[in-house]
């Protein structure tokens, strides 16, 4: 498999970065993931648009337009033997001696893209959902950035993996929820779709916002607000998203069952819509 390292096309075992490199060091650097369907990738301005968000977050110019990012991208698509895989984009600030300020004078920033297979969400898990926990939001305050220093996530993905589930739910100051270690979470009530804003203790999920653009043209009701810890287990349904995982149905919270304890009838209309709105991004 070939990937792309600073600037040139090479097989994986061949990629190296320098132990000094910043993104090792102090986990100084951004990523995105960019789902490709049929080698078409999925929405590759806006995840490129939220590539920039987080680089203007931690004050690391763009290395490349987006005209540059899109012709790197085009050729790893070409190359793949894989219709249907991800990218992974991973920007640092580079390789400086080990010190916290910025290097100043500025040096190059490490970038590394590559290609991993996407592997859709299986028919016996779109059947009967997933479970989910909840765990305390310990993260930082700048969550919209797609920081490369994912600890957190991970410690929280691993407490669901070692409760037998399928994710963990995170929620701010014992009151409120964020969204999920590696998804966003939607609550179903009522035949409203809710949805927690978009705001610095979430990342703002590509696959997110397509959700809300479905329901909007399809009438479906749908309100952004802050969802409280209590409402998730009086849900009539949870939804999971995410750019790999697509969109999945909660069906169990802490053990608790959520609603009838099967997806329900918003996750049946939505799924659906999104496997149409993607199969229209497969033909363009």
């Amino acid at each position: 498999m070939n990937v792309y390292l600073n600037g040139a096309f090479m097989p994986i075992e061949e990629a190296k970065v320098p132990v000094l490199d910043r993104g090792f060091l102090f986990g100084d650097g951004v990523y995105e993931v960019i789902p490709v369907y049929a080698r078409n990738a999925f929405r590759m301005r806006d995840h490129l648009q939220r590539l920039q968000h987080s680089l203007d977050g931690i004050r690391l110019p763009n290395p490349h337009s987006e005209e540059e990012w899109e012709a790197i991208l085009d050729v790893l698509i070409a190359q793949l033997p894989l219709d249907d895989h991800y990218l992974y984009l991973h920007i640092t600030r580079g390789v400086a001696k080990r010190d916290h300020p910025f290097p100043n004078p500025p040096v190059p920033p490490t970038v590394f893209v590559m290609s991993s297979p996407l592997s859709h969400p299986s028919a016996e898990t779109i059947a009967s959902g997933v479970a989910c926990i909840t765990v305390q939001d310990n993260r930082w305050l700048r969550c919209d950035i797609k920081a490369i220093s994912l600890l957190p996530n991970v410690l929280m993905r691993q407490a669901s993996i070692d409760a037998g589930c399928g994710e963990a739910i995170l929620i701010r100051d014992d009151s409120f929820m964020t969204e999920g270690s590696a998804s966003n979470i939607f609550m179903v009530k009522d035949d409203v779709l809710f949805a927690p804003p978009k705001d610095h203790l979430m990342l703002p999920g590509i696959t997110y916002d397509v959700i809300l653009e479905l329901a909007a043209a399809h009438g479906i009701k749908a309100e952004i607000r802050k969802i409280m810890k209590e409402e998730l287990f009086s849900a009539d349904e949870l939804i999971l998203t995410s750019s790999t995982r697509e969109v999945m149905p909660i069906t169990s919270l802490d053990g608790q069952a959520i609603g009838s304890g099967k997806p329900g009838a918003m996750f049946a209309q939505l799924y659906p819509l999104y496997q149409t709105f993607k199969k229209e991004i497969m033909c363009k």
